[in-house]
């Protein structure tokens, strides 16, 4: 009996520790966030004070905790076998309907490791 109960403990752990989980947001509104694929909307950009005091607290967050907090990324680039970036626009990107960009948007980069774990979080516009 002792071993089964030991046996289902440690799958029980195995199991809590592999999931992925939502992040903390405060107070971003994932709603508008998740509406507002490619920056089209502007709404994300009304967040920018918040996921700039945050973006820290995302270091070490695996790939898909990142999508179930913020949604699909809006573009994924792969730099070479141990780097990737998840980019979520803040101001309308090129892929918006109707808009004119005159210079690169605003976006959030989360730069994951060969590991696919959050090692560093930038809020630029520039490219990697």
């Amino acid at each position: 009996m002792n071993r089964n109960l030991l046996l289902f403990t440690a799958l029980f752990l195995a199991v809590s520790f592999s999931c992925s989980f939502k992040r903390d947001t405060g107070s971003i509104n994932i709603e508008n966030w998740k509406a507002d694929r490619y920056g089209c909307k502007g709404l994300r950009l009304q967040d920018l004070e918040e996921l700039e005091r945050l973006k820290h607290s995302y270091l070490g967050v695996n790939n898909q905790a990142l999508i179930k907090t913020f949604g699909r990324p809006d573009r994924v680039e792969l730099v070479d076998k141990s780097q990737t970036f998840f980019f979520y626009f803040l101001e309308p990107s090129g892929n918006c309907d109707q808009v004119e960009i005159e210079k690169e948007p605003l976006r959030v980069l989360f730069r994951l490791n060969a590991v696919s774990k959050v090692s560093e979080v930038t809020i630029t516009n520039q490219n990697p």
